[in-house]
């Protein structure tokens, strides 16, 4: 999977505006980050990847491309 299919597949999975997604945007600032956001995350990690990253390491989370770097199978 290419990282822009990766960003496609967070994007879609946080239901975010497209414009406002980039690597090193901070998920702070985006207004889709919320907990339901988090647990589509999580979700998206089980379906997705068959792997179960954790609430913890959801939490841990700063910018878009932490999230995109544990996106691997």
């Amino acid at each position: 999977m290419t990282n822009e299919e990766k960003l496609a597949l967070l994007i879609e999975t946080i239901e975010a505006d497209p414009k406002d997604v980039k690597p090193d945007t901070l998920l702070e600032t985006l207004d889709c980050w919320d907990s339901l956001s988090k647990l589509s995350v999580l979700a998206m990690f089980t379906a997705r990847f068959n792997r179960d990253v954790g609430v913890d390491a959801v939490r841990g989370f700063k910018t878009v491309d932490d999230i995109l770097k544990e996106m691997h199978e």
